[in-house]
């Protein structure tokens, strides 16, 4: 059995795993990037490996980041089974038109600046419908069944308690002889997450590939994240503000209707009850179509949900539904929360503010200091919600410059991610341990730190493989250096990487230059606000006369 890295290496998206074994080639997962531009560069370029040569996929999850490029491949003449559970599946029907749309709208006003140019306009990386006919590819199936791919090759799904519908995934590989085990955990979801049943625990396994995201880390516990959620949205509506949680529409949405459903039988003080007053008041506003189909889906499998939500359920209470919530459907109710005179808590789409209505709110609200950006789940590098968090004083909305004057917070524990704790609690877990460990998606700096943990305390082996790395797994791990072509492809595609970053950049200084005449050299202006302007800018002037000069 080979297997080649081909993203979420020391990064957190991407996820793209080649696999060989048997006379068969596969992926597990086909991700896209997400975050810096210098990652989602690459969901453009073409794949490494020869999409005819592919024999099947498995699929962890639904999220794009494993999920985002299956239209690509589609495209690309990929016509052989994707196989994932039901609920993965019904959730790639709605998630991943809803990324095409996204990439149409991008390029569309890409395009724009394109044309005004003299330049010829660019595809999308796919359609909504190239998106929805990929879904023929998908072939459902059901958790702890093992599936017989053919007589060599077989493969369990285990819940990973991550989101609706992950999975864990047991490989089996017969070869010369004997049987290989690997196990790819997708992402392995936190110990507490509302709806959704704890890891699988997994026996035995020659190989690990695991995730890393909260290698560094630990949450806070349930019941405290419940009652600080409760303080901080109950003062920020006190004040007057609008409380923005920039959630993923799949996943963390659900889980927060779950909580605020279920905090009113939380027993408490007279003040709990009071803040708990304060928001069952407040209008409660779910502002994404997306989250609307997914929360459909979440209601379509309550068969898959722990066993504490099945048992409120049966008494007739959905945790998803309680007084005061509205869903938002049009993008003209989504303008119309942000002219309202009123309290309220606005849950809307993407989670890492990239793209989507979040940023109109973003727009409204960040300079607001009665208002509150309350973030719940991680925020990958690069991208404007990991910004905010950083403490960043001014961001960029829709070229517009916004300073940051609203309350910022963030609640970790409400991450689908397993923290340190609990991601070295899978590892002890098994019974057979694994002779290697292979960590990816996570960064580079929690990595190492869940490495020196892991091979301090469970004495196991562990690799961060690099992009590109192939490894052949028999009795012991060996190393066979950079997949063919991955030099080749590096060369070829970096030189065009160069020409689109600089493309960028001028069109980054063009908006600079619209922005620093119309709004910062206005008859009113400090002349020491413009100063600091001048000497700033010829710092920039400085390095890219350096550049031009090859310095």
């Amino acid at each position: 059995m080979k297997i080649t890295f081909l993203g979420a290496t020391k990064t957190v998206t991407g996820s793209n795993f080649l696999v060989e074994a048997a006379g068969k080639n596969f992926l597990v997962d086909c991700g896209m990037y997400q975050g810096q531009a210098e990652n989602e560069w690459e969901n453009s370029a073409p794949f490494i490996f020869d999409v005819n040569k592919i024999d099947f996929m498995l699929l962890t999850h639904a999220h794009i980041d494993h999920s985002g490029r299956i239209p690509k491949l589609y495209n690309d003449g990929f016509r052989n089974k994707v196989y994932a559970t039901k609920a993965t599946c019904e959730l790639c029907s709605i998630m991943l038109p809803d990324s095409g749309h996204i990439q149409e709208m991008e390029i569309e006003w890409k395009n724009r600046k394109r044309v005004r140019k003299g330049l010829e306009p660019e595809p999308p990386l796919y359609t909504a419908e190239d998106a929805l006919k990929c879904m023929e590819i998908f072939s459902p199936i059901k958790y702890d069944e093992i599936i017989d791919i053919d007589e060599h090759i077989h493969v369990r799904f285990n819940d990973a308690g991550h989101m609706l519908g992950s999975a864990i995934i047991e490989v089996w590989v017969e070869e010369n002889g004997k049987t290989t085990k690997a196990v790819f955990t997708g992402d392995i979801g936190n110990n507490d997450i509302p709806l959704l049943s704890s890891p699988t625990m997994i026996d035995d396994a020659d190989y690990l590939v695991m995730e890393s995201t909260y290698g560094r880390r630990l949450h806070i516990r349930n019941d405290e994240k419940a009652e600080l959620f409760l303080n901080i949205v109950a003062e920020t509506l006190d004040k007057g503000g609008t409380v923005v949680i920039p959630s993923f529409a799949v996943g963390r949405t659900q889980e927060i209707l779950y909580e605020l459903n279920n905090l009113k039988e939380v027993k408490k003080d007279e003040e709990f009850k009071k803040k708990y007053q304060t928001l069952m008041k407040a209008p409660v506003y779910v502002d994404s179509p997306l989250a609307i189909s997914a929360t459909e889906v979440f209601r379509n499998n309550m068969d898959i949900f722990d066993e504490e939500t099945r048992e409120i359920m049966k008494k007739g209470d959905n945790p998803l539904e309680f007084p005061g919530l509205q869903f938002t459907k049009t993008a003209e109710e989504s303008k119309a929360l942000n002219e309202k005179n009123e309290s309220s808590i606005i849950i809307s789409a993407s989670g890492m503010c990239e793209v989507g209505r979040i940023k109109h709110h973003l727009k409204h609200n960040l300079w607001n200091p009665n208002s509150t950006i309350l973030f719940v789940g991680y925020q990958a590098p690069g991208t404007l919600g990991r910004k905010i968090v950083d403490g960043a004083k001014i961001v960029k909305v829709f070229g517009e410059d916004i300073a940051i004057n609203a309350r910022i917070e963030y609640i970790e524990g409400y991450s689908g991610h397993a923290d340190q704790e609990w991601l070295l609690n899978f590892i002890y877990s098994f019974l057979k341990k694994p002779k290697t460990i292979f960590l990816v998606h996570g960064e580079p700096e929690g990595q190492m730190i869940l490495k020196q943990k892991i091979q301090g305390t469970a004495e196991i082996p562990v690799i961060i493989p690099e992009y590109g790395e192939e490894y052949e797994l028999n009795e012991q791990v060996q190393r066979l250096g950079m997949k063919k072509g991955i030099k080749e492809y590096a060369r070829k595609y970096i030189r065009l990487e160069v020409l689109d970053r600089i493309q960028t950049l001028k069109e980054e200084l063009e908006d600079m230059s619209s922005i620093v005449q119309g709004e910062m050299l206005h008859e009113d202006a400090k002349e020491e606000d413009i100063s600091k302007l001048n000497e700033r800018i010829k710092e920039l002037e400085q390095q890219i006369v350096k550049i031009v000069e090859g310095k």
